[in-house]
């Protein structure tokens, strides 16, 4: 199990590896068999759901930003207070998040649970 520090730094690079738009960078710090929960929704598990449910929710966006505004670590949970930010042509749209990671001893994410206000999104995502 990884310290408080090196579990804090996993998930850091993680969030900023959102601004790079690379899913393959993404889906890289999962562990094979990782849970990722949108708690308004089902989760999934493994990195090909990961992949697709990425995808799925990323698809039309031109970019994505995790902006970190807090972070918690005990051991190998980390407790992040974000707003994503995801831009979108000719819109953005900002949602506050409180996320909680647990980082395996190899620096790996084997489970993400984000928690939001899934009308807040769906209100604000663009009309086609």
């Amino acid at each position: 199990m990884p310290d408080a520090d090196n579990a804090a730094e996993v998930v850091r690079r993680f969030c900023a590896a959102w601004s790079d738009s690379d899913l393959d960078a993404i889906i890289d710090f999962f562990t094979d068999d990782a849970v990722y929960h949108n708690i308004p929704v089902a989760p999934v598990t493994g990195r090909d759901a990961i992949r697709t449910t990425i995808a799925g929710f990323t698809g039309n966006v031109e970019s994505v930003e995790f902006r970190v505004l807090n972070m918690a670590a005990n051991g190998n949970v980390v407790l992040t207070e974000r707003v994503d930010v995801f831009q979108f042509p000719g819109k953005s749209l900002e949602l506050p998040v409180m996320g909680t990671f647990e980082v395996t001893g190899d620096g790996r994410i084997s489970a993400w649970r984000d928690y939001f206000d899934l009308n807040q999104f769906m209100s604000q995502l663009p009309t086609a």
